[in-house]
């Protein structure tokens, strides 16, 4: 009788482990890693051709920075932005057409400027220009309406036994909560490229030297100054100023800055793109942070000191009196040389880098807006501005993204370089189009041979036409794996990588790198195998542009 007792127990022992091993594994056919455009519209696409699918958001709110704050689009040459991408922005019109859009201020009020195009444009039902929450709300919308399972707060566990692989092929994945999901294609759609990394695929941090691709723009840049983001006025980088042995004020680095065109592991700079509002009603005034030393801003007095001006040139306007407020000048949001451990920090690590960057951020607008040092008429217009206080309602109205423009980058079956992007080199795979400016933001603040302070990095190189992106660009090398689409962190040198990194650009990517896995699942899911004359005619009949026309 014991002898049955205790059988019937390890019966029902068993069958519960194998319940919970159940609950705890799940399978769909595609896995999309990340919470950016680029994961909803290569989800969304699985999903209408009827594969069964799963977005893992790290985040709790979708949308990366298009909800984020960036609501001002880089956008280049609008008409290349087609299939999903152009349905957002139809959305984000549709949104903009009610009139009940409009709480704090009236659409007449607000104008018609966008950056290179207009903000509403009514020839094509798109609107570029858009507050932080209409963007989620579009997202949200999507996924809700579509049925699309998405796991939110789902992290990657980075450690390597967390991915199973069978030669070439992920098999598997686990996240920090100690869920597997099983699939058999997966999209890497975050900024940081961590499944990439996972699973082994090939990869870059930082600038290329000029040499590697015979490119001009890449490596370090010291002495070209391509916008207004360097110094021109003669500053001191010491805390006495003019007094080497008085030490280097915050943020300038001691380093030599590296020769002319060498390859270096430095990034550049990261921010927060900030809605500020200047209604009264919804706005909240700027509070000194904790952690908060306005010697950190040395520089940006000295820089008043000596005539600079331009604090609110990159104030762009959103509608109901909002910015999407970004970089500008010598000095300003850009948390230069501070996030170059960024990409392979641990997740603590990280939180600890966008907690420093916050905390640079919300003191440089409490120091403008209040220190004696600050000239008056800038300091009493910023005080005029503040954190919107109906936006980020959950995070005490501050962005929940820090702007990653660049990361991992992978090296793939495809490199895109400046020579695609200023049209020298064609591509015969196309699966979406860019036509940015080459765009890099400063990578490090230095002392120059004068003993000035001098920023490096800074580029922007028109193109001279919309160029089209490889497939190989978002496929990792059959040799690294052959179940993995990859349409942000894709393969591409740092300066070309300044032109692709836009927001419309990662949804055009992410809707591609969807109708190729629907492809691959119908063969022998392997991406590299895709046949791209059938991948043209279902990118085609998603709306996808390929050429300029």
């Amino acid at each position: 009788m014991k002898k049955i007792k205790v059988a019937l127990k390890l019966v029902l022992v068993f069958a519960f482990l194998q319940a919970q091993a159940q609950h705890l594994t799940k399978k769909v056919d595609v896995l999309v890693y990340g919470g950016t455009p680029a994961a909803i519209t290569a989800a969304l696409q699985v999903k209408q051709a009827g594969k069964s699918v799963v977005i893992l958001s790290p985040d709790q709110h979708l949308g990366g920075l298009s909800s984020g704050g960036l609501g001002f689009t880089d956008t280049g040459n609008k008409a290349v932005i087609g299939g999903l991408a152009k349905k957002f922005y139809q959305d984000v019109f549709d949104h903009y057409s009610k009139e009940s859009s409009w709480k704090w201020q009236s659409r007449a009020s607000f104008g018609n400027r966008g950056q290179g195009t207009v903000a509403m444009d009514s020839a094509h039902a798109t609107m570029w220009i858009f507050e932080p929450h209409v963007a989620e709300r579009i997202f949200d919308a999507w996924v809700r309406d579509h049925q699309i399972d998405v796991v939110r707060g789902a992290y990657l566990d980075r450690q390597e036994s967390a991915i199973q692989k069978e030669s070439t092929s992920i098999k598997s994945i686990k996240t920090l909560d100690g869920t597997v999901y099983e699939a058999k294609i997966f999209i890497d759609a975050t900024y940081e490229g961590d499944l990439m990394a996972l699973a082994k695929v090939s990869y870059t941090i930082g600038r290329e030297a000029n040499q590697t691709y015979g490119e001009q723009w890449n490596g370090v840049q010291t002495g070209v100054f391509q916008h207004r983001h360097h110094f021109i006025a003669k500053i001191s980088p010491y805390k006495c100023e003019g007094d080497p042995g008085s030490g280097l004020v915050f943020g300038v680095s001691a380093e030599d800055p590296g020769q002319y065109g060498a390859a270096d592991q430095k990034l550049q700079a990261y921010c927060f793109r900030m809605c500020l509002t200047n209604d009264a009603r919804n706005r909240k005034p700027f509070v000194k942070p904790v952690g908060y030393d306005p010697h950190h801003y040395i520089l940006l007095q000295r820089l008043f000191r000596a005539g600079w001006d331009e604090a609110f040139q990159k104030f762009d306007l959103v509608p109901n009196h909002k910015t999407d407020a970004n970089n500008h000048g010598p000095f300003s949001t850009d948390f230069i040389g501070m996030n170059y451990n960024y990409p392979e920090a641990s997740y603590a690590e990280r939180k600890s880098i966008i907690e420093a960057h916050q905390r640079y951020q919300q003191g440089l607008y409490y120091f403008m807006a209040n220190d004696p040092a600050v000239p008056i008429a800038i300091r009493t217009s910023m005080a005029e501005w503040g954190l919107a206080k109906d936006e980020f309602s959950d995070n005490d109205n501050w962005p929940f993204q820090l702007y990653i423009r660049e990361a991992r980058r992978m090296i793939g079956q495809y490199v895109t370089t400046e020579h695609n992007i200023l049209g020298k080199r064609r591509v015969e795979d196309p699966v979406g189009m860019g036509s940015y400016t080459l765009d890099s933001h400063n990578v490090q603040r230095y002392v120059t041979k004068e003993g000035y302070v001098q920023n490096e990095g800074d580029i922007g190189v028109h193109v001279p036409q919309p160029y089209a992106i490889s497939y190989g660009s978002i496929i990792p090398k059959s040799d690294d794996c052959t179940n993995l689409l990859v349409p942000v962190c894709v393969s591409s040198s740092h300066i070309a990588f300044g032109s692709i990194r836009m927001e419309p650009v990662f949804m055009v990517l992410g809707q591609s790198a969807g109708v190729a896995a629907v492809l691959a699942l119908e063969g022998d899911h392997v991406v590299q195998h895709v046949d791209y004359k059938l991948l043209k005619k279902q990118l085609l009949k998603a709306g996808q542009i390929l050429e300029q026309k």
